[in-house]
């Protein structure tokens, strides 16, 4: 499974390279030396390639280092940069799967707390270990952890 979004990182960099497309290139590019990194990485574990899991936790973790990059250059007067990390991160998402928020998000909590029984902030390991059963690559785990935390607060 993790060699379709592989391949199609590779597929649309021979398209961009195609069309002259300088800074979807430049990232996909990117996105592409760091899953080797993490192939390399991998390898002392046994683990030829990594799964498609890991890949989606990858492209995340490059999309919230880039929406820090942006926030700093807006604040240091560098629009510049922010807007080419505004426009990196846009690229970088479109091989994200969708995720869970709003009403999605709680639907899907609110089922888990109810599956797993959990009634107070001591049983969120429980419910997160549900909701990535049931949903995976579908959440995003910082904006799931605090719904969660925050309905078993208030519980």
């Amino acid at each position: 499974m993790s060699s379709t979004l592989r391949s199609r990182m590779q597929n649309d960099l021979k398209s961009a390279m195609r069309a002259r497309e300088a800074l979807r290139v430049s990232t996909l590019r990117m996105m592409i030396a760091r899953l080797k990194d993490i192939d390399i990485a991998s390898r002392p574990k046994g683990a030829g390639t990594v799964p498609e899991a890991e890949i989606v936790a990858m492209l995340r973790g490059m999309v919230k280092s880039r929406r820090e990059s942006e926030t700093l250059y807006r604040h240091g007067c560098r629009p510049d940069l922010a807007a080419k990390e505004a426009a990196e991160i846009v690229i970088i998402e479109e091989y994200l799967p969708r995720t869970l928020n709003g009403a999605e998000l709680d639907a899907a909590i609110a089922e888990a707390i109810g599956t797993t029984g959990a009634a107070a902030p001591k049983d969120m390991g429980k419910v997160i270990a549900a909701l990535k059963e049931a949903h995976g690559p579908a959440l995003d785990m910082a904006s799931a952890s605090a719904a969660v935390k925050a309905k078993l607060s208030h519980a």
